[in-house]
């Protein structure tokens, strides 16, 4: 094997470096390109697509580039937030590989001048019936809660998601979001000849060299025996090193101040220098090291966690240093800012290294690679296949069935291990459509949701990023936000796959057009490929993070549907109805907003009922999703919507018993349609929402929409049993489609149903 093969790097790689360095690079130079070049730090295989995004308008302060994005909520603050993926780390070691992806992104955040407020997750796994996945599930859900509680930041919201795609490639993507004064925002760059570089935070030992590497191969039966490039998480240090940063972001002298994340002590150090057109002389003997006798390439490829490097203006050194002892954190000066360009790496008075630091963090190639459209697509979207099923009349058991299936049941076996309180700021807790964090400072709140369809974007790459992208946006509106901006963390197997590039393409065009339209810019992001086996390659899983501001707090509006405060005489509400005995009231009205489609393509019924993964997926309508959206923020606002929720996996009937679990009410709904009852109830029609309003709004509503061309149906009412009665737990979630019935069942036991389901798996 040749020696730029050992370090992941091609030939032509390879004469590239010796084209930009002149000259044979030595062993550590070698090394520092092998994995400043790889995928996952050199993203060469996908940044010149990432170029296409949309990532600028009035409210973006800083955009892909820096260690997050930033954009601007008025009154003198900002928002800082960016989601990365942790795949790898995460498939061998699951606790230590969750729990390094969160410490991870936390320092993106931090070290932008922000404090974390809030935590979000999407996490991907094989068959729960394997043992492998139950294992996978909970070294990662313990890794996630044990290092988000013990630094205190909450986390409220996320998704989980089984496809035997991915059974040998878990993913785990981390989201963190921050708050700042615009005034405090802090950069990675290096400035100012002379000016010292600090290495703060843990010591550096051997923990997860080549980790950068490990992130961008196929995982391989071999794969178990690259353990010791997965990174060891000490979340009491990072929690340390939170409060010292927070300290120290109020120092006028900082001049930046860069996360040692994948690669470690070479990434940050060359791309500090390359963002502020300098350069930077490092001496690893001034390092702190927790093992002995490490080599200079030990101590630059180490990837330790909990690590950062300050850069301060000449003689301010003390000021820092004051800071770093009073929270017990190792900090050392081990170089110093250069005018050369040039990262220089000694060991004592020998130089062991001498690269251009551009040369290290934008050398490596953009490619643009060659693709091909699958077969499959062809195949999976004829529109004849799904006509071919013959659905099953027991319409309630399927409902039942699809309940408590592990990607719809509820996930309250995770949120209780994860502490999303703390903080006191999350108003509307995770379970919902995006969960809600009060901002004190503004009097504002803002709205994070974390979302994608893998299966979408398996059988559609464009139209299902795309739809990624709009139900994030629709999540957010529920609640009352108006969608601001993205950060996105890009999922996809081995792109010299021609056909696995053509799901990444499309899957840029689609996100893309999307956020154009939204006018939701792409602040930051990640990208994730070689998610794959000898057996298995990951669905494209393009998971969109995005966050939206409600400007007042009595905005937020949750999907919960409500008892009312005053009791209302059923008879007089609703007449000539069978169903309604002495003791059962009728409260607020149910409506339903945007027409639905025999679009059960790509749905959660077909491929948990019926075992078919088949298109063609519904239809995105982004304009009418935009004028939809538009008219329930405005409806929000003027105090007219009660609750909201968005219609999207699982269907209407799916969305419907979501809304009155909390407070287990029930429904009378009576459904007037063409279609057949299975392709009403289970279709994933896009751009839909289920509202309760009181009765006496319900012309209001719906001629509001109709004003602006959106169909909006008064479906039924929200029901719920007279307080005087003795069983109080005895409200009726009845659905009838065209005066049939179709679901008749205790709004207990269908809860009940739901809330076991992900028991019978893990």
């Amino acid at each position: 094997m040749e020696r730029w093969e050992r370090e992941g790097l091609t030939k032509e790689e390879y004469d590239r470096i010796l084209n930009l360095i002149g000259r044979e690079p030595n062993d550590l130079e070698l090394a520092m390109f092998g994995v400043m070049w790889s995928e996952h730090c050199g993203y060469k295989n996908s940044r010149a697509l990432l170029k296409l995004f949309y990532t600028k308008n009035n409210i973006v302060l800083q955009g892909p580039g820096e260690n997050s994005g930033i954009i601007d909520i008025g009154d003198g603050y900002a928002l800082t937030f960016k989601v990365e993926s942790h795949n790898h780390p995460s498939a061998v070691e699951p606790f230590q590989g969750a729990a390094t992806g969160v410490g991870g992104i936390v320092r993106d955040i931090f070290v932008m001048g922000a404090r974390p407020i809030a935590l979000l997750n999407s996490l991907r796994f094989g068959n729960p019936n394997l043992e492998k996945t139950k294992k996978l599930v909970n070294g990662v859900v313990k890794g996630i809660s044990d290092y988000g509680n013990k630094i205190g930041v909450p986390d409220v919201a996320g998704e989980v998601y089984f496809n035997s795609c991915y059974n040998d490639n878990p993913l785990v993507n981390a989201m963190c979001v921050g708050l700042m004064k615009k005034s405090q925002i802090k950069k990675g760059v290096a400035k100012g000849k002379g000016n010292p570089v600090i290495l703060v935070g843990h010591t550096t030992g051997r923990d997860g060299i080549k980790g950068a590497s490990f992130a961008s191969e196929n995982l391989t039966d071999k794969s178990e025996e690259k353990r010791s490039h997965v990174q060891v998480a000490d979340p009491f240090m990072e929690k340390l090193l939170i409060e010292a940063t927070v300290e120290l972001i109020n120092h006028k002298d900082i001049v930046g101040i860069q996360d040692l994340g994948a690669a470690g002590l070479t990434s940050s150090s060359c791309e500090i220098a390359s963002r502020g057109n300098a350069g930077i002389e490092i001496d690893v003997s001034k390092v702190i090291t927790r093992e002995p006798n490490m080599t200079p390439q030990e101590i630059m490829l180490s990837e330790s966690q909990e690590r950062m490097l300050v850069v301060i203006k000449k003689g301010k050194e003390k000021d820092a240093f004051k800071i770093f002892k009073k929270w017990g954190l190792h900090a050392s000066i081990i170089g110093y800012v250069k005018n050369d360009g040039m990262l220089t790496i000694k060991n004592g008075d020998q130089i062991v290294a001498n690269i251009p630091a551009k040369a290290l963090a934008e050398g490596s190639p953009a490619n643009l690679r060659n693709y091909k459209t699958p077969p499959y697509i062809i195949e999976k979207n004829y529109t004849g296949e799904i006509t071919k099923v013959i659905f099953n009349p027991d319409i309630e058991k399927d409902f039942l069935e699809l309940l408590g299936s592990p990607n719809l049941c509820s996930r309250e076996w995770i949120i209780k291990q994860y502490d999303h309180m703390v903080g006191t700021r999350t108003t509307i807790r995770p379970g919902g459509d995006a969960s809600v964090l009060y901002l004190r400072e503004t009097n504002k709140a803002i709205s994070l949701t974390i979302d994608c369809n893998s299966r979408y974007c398996y059988l559609n790459p464009y139209e299902g990023a795309k739809l990624a992208v709009f139900e994030a946006a629709r999540n957010l509106v529920a609640t009352g936000a108006k969608p601001y901006a993205i950060t996105d963390c890009l999922n996809f197997a081995s792109p010299e796959d021609e056909e696995i590039y053509y799901q990444f393409k499309n899957t840029i065009f689609g996100i893309t057009e999307a956020s154009r339209l939204l006018d939701t810019p792409v602040i930051s992001g990640n990208v994730s490929f070689y998610n794959q086996s000898e057996n298995h390659q990951i669905y494209p899983t393009p998971v969109i993070g995005m966050v939206g501001l409600i400007e007042k707090p009595e905005h937020i509006t949750s999907i919960n549907f409500n008892i009312p405060e005053t009791n209302l005489s059923s008879k007089d509400n609703f007449k000539n109805i069978d169903f309604i005995k002495n003791n059962t009231l009728i409260g607020d009205a149910i409506i339903l907003v945007g027409e639905t489609k025999a679009e059960l393509g790509g749905s959660e019924y077909l491929s948990y009922i019926y075992k078919k993964e088949i298109g063609p997926i519904p239809e995105v309508e982004g304009q009418k999703q935009i004028i939809t959206n538009n008219t329930l923020f405005s409806l929000i606002k003027e105090g007219v919507i009660k609750s909201a929720h968005d219609i999207s996996d699982g269907g209407f009937i799916i969305a419907l018993a979501e809304c009155c679990f909390k407070n287990e009410v029930g429904v009378y709904v009576d459904i007037k349609t063409n279609l057949k009852p299975q392709e009403f109830l289970f279709s994933e029609s896009q751009g839909r929402f289920i509202l309760s309003i009181d009765k006496n709004n319900i012309d209001k509503v719906i001629l509001q929409f109709k004003k602006n061309g959106i169909l909006a149906t008064h479906i039924g009412y929200v029901t719920y049993n007279n307080p005087d009665n003795e069983n109080k737990n005895n409200n009726l979630f009845l659905v009838k489609v065209n005066g049939e019935k179709i679901i008749n069942k205790n709004i207990v036991e269908i809860k009940k149903i739901w809330q076991n389901g992900f028991n019978k798996y893990i």
